[in-house]
């Protein structure tokens, strides 16, 4: 397995090794729910140095941008970031990334662990025009901070006003602990927060340093198990359950990050199919009536006990205190308070479709 940078501090925490995409991280620390709610109610910080950052640079840079994503990377001004899915020409999503704009010949595209190398390969396969593509994946440390005081913890040890970056906004350069950083108002938990990436020997200082700078404002080190519960709550999408190379953002429920307005992007004309003739497979949000737990793959049920999809993913949420999950069912088969039941091991529990998200925290920033 892989190890990041912080693989030590990782173990001096007392955390709990898994094997993540090839990555040895930690899944908790002090547990799931703790640091759940470390987020929710103070602050936490990830270890994300798994990710992997793509450089696009060169006169052609943002339109070979353009190409690849579905959403619209020219309506946006420098100095910004943009969410969009990565299609194949057949509609299905290659990956999500999330786009740094730095000018119109320079950009960041950050990609998920588990998609790397292929949207790498990806990239090259696409690639046209005047653009250099880089692979700084290797050559970088990134660090989420999350959760309510999260400005506050990082604001003792920054050289600027953090609340001059606004949501989805960057500055590259930064000084951090004394640290240059590229930071980011940015997150994957439904909580305001910061992420940041910088040069890796430098990632052990800046850990110890944010955590000290956090003991007051009962900051916690949080890891891959609170993470995936903090994004399924607020119902951002993770590669291989509500989006996948068989899935298209249409039918994910993405539709607002498809714009069809801005070229002859990739998979637009099988995009362009399934807004007319309507998504195979629609996906739903639900809560079950008691503690049950859903899980990937169990049947999703009717009333009537026709099976009618799968769960993509389930858990229990500690803040929410229920068993909550999210489906791919036929199209126009049930509806917000509609009943539904799950199959558990040959038995069903009663539960019924809900608004998405579980979990929407209003902030300005």
């Amino acid at each position: 397995m892989k190890k990041t940078p912080l693989y030590e501090s990782h173990l001096q925490a007392k955390g709990k090794i898994v094997d993540f995409c090839g990555w040895a991280l930690p899944i908790e620390y002090a547990g799931i729910s703790a640091e759940h709610q470390a987020v929710r109610n103070r602050a936490g910080m990830f270890d994300v140095s798994h990710m992997g950052e793509y450089f696009v640079e060169g006169k052609d840079a943002e339109a070979f941008v353009q190409h690849l994503i579905t959403n619209d990377i020219t309506k946006i001004g420098d100095g910004r970031i943009q969410y969009s899915p990565m299609c194949y020409p057949n509609g299905g999503t290659v990956d999500d990334l999330l786009i740094y704009r730095f000018s119109p010949e320079k950009f960041l595209i950050v990609v998920n662990a588990s998609n790397c190398e292929k949207d790498g390969e990806w990239f090259e396969k696409n690639r046209f025009g005047e653009i250099a593509i880089r692979n700084a994946s290797d050559a970088t440390a990134q660090l989420a901070i999350q959760g309510p005081k999260a400005q506050a913890v990082l604001q003792k040890l920054a050289a600027e006003d953090l609340a001059e970056i606004k949501f989805f906004r960057f500055r590259d350069d930064f000084e951090l602990a004394g640290t240059k950083v590229l930071i980011s108002r940015s997150g994957y938990t439904g909580e305001d927060g910061f992420e940041i990436y910088f040069d890796p020997t430098a990632a052990p200082k800046l850990w110890a340093a944010i955590l000290e700078a956090g003991k007051d404002d009962g900051l916690e080190p949080a890891a891959l198990g609170a993470r995936d519960l903090l994004r399924f709550e607020a119902c951002l999408p993770l590669y291989g359950q509500e989006i996948a190379e068989t899935i298209s953002p249409l039918t994910a429920g993405l539709d607002r990050f498809v714009n069809f307005d801005c070229g002859d992007f990739i998979g637009r004309d099988a995009l362009l199919r399934e807004k007319t003739d309507g998504s195979p497979r629609q996906l739903i949000a639900f809560e079950m009536k008691d503690r049950a737990v859903p899980r990937s793959h169990y049947p999703i049920l009717a009333a009537d006990g026709r099976k009618l999809g799968e769960v993509t993913h389930g858990t229990f949420s500690p803040g929410l205190q229920k068993s909550i999950g999210l489906g791919y069912v036929e199209p126009g088969a049930l509806a917000v308070g509609d009943p539904l039941a799950i199959e558990i091991r040959g038995k069903t529990w009663p539960g019924s479709v809900v608004v998405k998200p579980f979990y929407n925290k209003q902030y300005k920033k």
